[in-house]
């Protein structure tokens, strides 16, 4: 594998979000603190995010030539077999652009260890460079994540590195008939969650969340029901939320697990507002209404995201301390 490109993919910082809502910098800070805000701490986290992006591009400048994409211009933006990801941000981004990465690898970096968890960012400052020379040394080793894939019957697909959402647009009931298996039903819900195992802990565990707490308020058995799959694990979950029992609507699929032999089809009786987006980014979805028939199944591939080793174990803290009473 040949890398001659790095692509470094950030997002906005908060502050130079609200900017662009309220024009200057002045007037962003006088808004946060007549709302009661903290505005140092917007201002901490942006320079954080500027220094740390600075340093990224010094290091790569050293072995690559890169190019800074943004977020929005994610889904346009057409990735090579001889470039390398390099995602600086929070975990999000990662999810965000595995599913355009087209089997790139993926240097996920933590800017603010302080600030952020970085489930999803195995490299900080200190250690990314590592990382670096080893995917060109070709002596990386990869975590790899399988995705979901969303394929309607006009011919567009859409993948998901941690949740589809199929449903309305808006606070409106979805109409749909759901197959899985042999079963298959008209339903009236409040939408379906596909859930891959990298979002196994978000979205769909808020679900189990509200399902257990209901559970245990309103029975007398006690006890959780959990679900549990590996990132690299070819299956699938999806539940549907808040399904109605009617003449209409049935409400015997409610969950279950999608693999190479068991796809979930669903087909749109919604004559407007029907949408299916992955990832939260609603802007960056497939139409789904009256007369589209979506398949959700296992991506043919996987992401990529490049493994950190013992390095940052050993190394981590005592060099971000030492970095932070740099600054």
């Amino acid at each position: 594998m040949t890398i001659e490109n790095a692509i470094i993919i950030i997002n906005k910082t908060r502050l130079e979000q609200l900017i662009l809502r309220f024009n200057t910098h002045a007037q962003t800070k006088f808004y946060i603190e007549q709302s009661g805000g903290d505005f140092t701490d917007y201002e901490t986290e942006h320079y954080q995010f500027k220094k740390a992006l600075e340093e990224v591009q010094n290091t790569i400048s050293k072995y690559l030539k890169y190019k800074i994409v943004t977020r929005e211009f994610l889904p346009n933006f057409i990735f090579s077999q001889k470039d390398m990801i390099v995602v600086v941000g929070q975990d999000g981004l990662v999810a965000n652009t595995a599913k355009y990465a087209k089997n790139c690898p993926i240097l996920a970096i933590n800017p603010d260890r302080s600030r952020f968890d970085g489930i999803l960012l195995p490299f900080d400052l200190f250690t990314f460079e590592i990382g670096l020379q080893k995917l060109l040394e070709e002596k990386a080793s990869f975590k790899l994540v399988t995705m979901a894939e969303a394929s309607l019957n006009n011919g567009q697909k859409l993948l998901a590195f941690n949740d589809f959402f199929i449903g309305p647009s808006s606070h409106i009931s979805a109409r749909y008939k759901i197959s899985h298996q042999t079963k298959t039903e008209s339903h009236s819900s409040s939408g379906i969650i596909i859930s891959t195992g990298a979002g196994s802990t978000g979205w769909i565990s808020s679900l189990l969340n509200m399902s257990n707490g209901i559970k245990n308020t309103f029975s007398n058995s006690k006890g959780n029901t959990s679900v549990k799959m590996s990132w690299s694990e070819n299956k699938l979950v999806f539940m549907v939320r808040e399904p109605f029992k009617s003449k209409y609507s049935q409400t015997e699929i409610t969950a279950g697990y999608i693999t190479n032999k068991s796809r979930l089809r669903v087909e749109s009786l919604m004559p407007a507002n029907g949408i299916v987006f992955s990832d939260g980014i609603e802007k960056d979805y497939l139409h789904f209404n009256a007369g589209a028939i979506v398949e959700i199944g296992l991506a043919s591939q996987k992401a990529m995201i490049i493994e950190n080793t013992e390095i940052f174990k050993k190394k981590t803290s005592q060099k971000f301390s030492s970095f932070k009473s740099k600054k």
